[in-house]
């Protein structure tokens, strides 16, 4: 019987033939190289931003609470206090900072713009209530607090930089939208004599700290808007000129400057005696500290332990560990608002994701620096960790605003329209899915 088969069969190494070769599989990257693409990668994705800055800001406020109510113990003791008294006003105000910062972040852009004007208002008005005989309360030399009654006070200054954000980044937003910022007067005015408005208010209280802080948030705007460099240089030298007549006007503030590294106090009255004993207690934590609640220097020695110094208090206790873990977390942050700022088109988010990535960092930088002996004591908390409802309040909302930035990128809104409950839900009738759809067909089979 003859064979079906029309020719010999083909060997079995000549049956692929005719088949494309099989490309060669990529090696993947090992060590450093592979580990830096990886994060490349990781960080390339639309909700990094996004996700890093909920997770840096809630961390940092957290491991906030637990320092403050370590460091505060015994201060509210001496006070004849419960030793939970400073955590629990910090604790009700972080509550009322995680509304605010949730409000924040669902917030659009157009009610964030038009909110800029009255929060502006608002923020002057309490501040000229600050130097209102029976009004204002001085606090360690300054006037820039209002007695709400009781426990509570305000510190408007605090709101002057969360306003000084908006209305800057509304104001230069409507003057790139009319092509105005490529001449000079229009990018200084009225910035720069508003901004100067509000650093008059702060100094009648003598709160040079806060009128630091504001000053870069000025230049952090500028800066942002691409002010020419000589432009951006002669306002730096006037603000350079201004602060140093204050400085050699005021003792108390040359005897700041001579206390730059100080380790020798020489007394209980010496000017230096906080500057050193926050070189003490850094220099005692080692590389993972003496335990949480384990500190010393607390105990008396340190002055504003749980408010300014709390820096201090968190290398004592969490050691060289702890305190990278905040450094790292600051940072973070700070990358993150810089990427919202340069990843988008709206020239009002990215006015005041610089305004704010400029008043969290620069503003840690100086605490940090004061307490490590690098830079003069300037009164300064540190954002979102020191005790203060007044600081911790709009810093949270600032925060907020950073969130409602990063999610409104359009790459991050299409992910995380993805990620919404229901999204395979019928909708118009049809059943969403993304399983391809597969006809049935007939069959014998049973």
């Amino acid at each position: 019987m003859p064979s079906r088969t029309a020719g010999p069969r083909r060997p079995p190494a000549a049956r692929g033939a005719g088949r494309a070769p099989a490309a060669p599989r990529k090696p993947r990257a090992g060590g450093l190289r592979g580990l830096h693409e990886r994060a490349r990668r990781a960080w390339d994705r639309p909700l990094t931003a996004y996700y890093v800055i909920v997770g840096a800001g809630l961390l940092i406020t957290a491991l906030g609470l637990v320092m403050v109510y370590s460091a505060s113990m015994i201060t509210a003791l001496r006070y004849d206090l419960v030793p939970s008294y400073f955590f629990r006003k910090q604790f009700f105000a972080a509550l009322l900072g995680a509304g605010l910062l949730f409000l924040a972040s669902r917030m659009p852009v157009k009610l964030h713009r038009a909110l800029a004007y009255p929060i502006l208002v608002g923020a002057i008005f309490l501040m000229v209530l600050v130097q209102v005989p029976g009004i204002g309360v001085a606090v360690g030399g300054n006037q820039n607090w209002i007695s709400l009654g009781g426990p509570f006070m305000l510190q408007p200054s605090e709101f002057g930089k969360l306003a000084l954000i908006l209305w800057g980044a509304d104001l230069l937003a409507r003057k790139q939208d009319m092509k105005l910022l490529t001449q000079w007067k229009h990018m200084l005015v009225p910035l720069v004599p508003g901004a100067f408005l509000l650093l008059g208010l702060i100094m009648l209280g003598g709160d040079m700290g806060t009128a630091i802080i504001l000053t870069a948030i000025l230049f952090g705007l500028l800066w942002t808007a691409g002010a020419p460099t000589r432009l951006f240089v002669g306002v730096l030298a006037v603000a350079a000129v201004i602060g140093g007549v204050l400085i050699k006007t005021s003792p108390h503030r040359l005897e700041r400057f001579g206390c730059l590294g100080a380790s020798d106090p020489g007394g209980a009255g010496d000017p230096c005696w906080q500057a050193a004993h926050g070189i003490y207690a850094l220099a005692s934590g080692g590389w993972f500290g003496s335990g949480l609640g384990a500190s010393v220097e607390k105990w008396g020695q340190l002055p504003e332990a749980h408010t300014d110094f709390i820096f201090a208090v968190t290398g004592e206790e969490l050691g060289l560990a702890g305190t990278l873990s905040v450094l790292a977390l600051f940072a973070a942050l700070g990358y993150a608002g810089i990427r919202v700022a340069g990843g988008t088109e709206d020239p009002f988010v990215r006015y005041a994701a610089g305004g704010v990535t400029t008043w969290i960092t620069a503003q840690a930088v100086i605490n940090i620096g004061a307490v490590l002996g690098l830079l003069p004591i300037a009164g300064v908390p540190l954002p979102l960790f020191s005790y203060g409802g007044s600081a911790l309040l709009p810093t949270m909302f600032a925060v907020g605003l950073l969130i409602a930035f990063a999610r409104q990128e359009p790459a991050a809104r299409a992910a995380l329209a993805l990620r919404r409950p229901g999204w395979g839900k019928r909708a118009g009738g049809r059943w969403k899915s993304m399983r391809r759809r597969v006809k049935k067909r007939p069959s014998g089979e049973r």
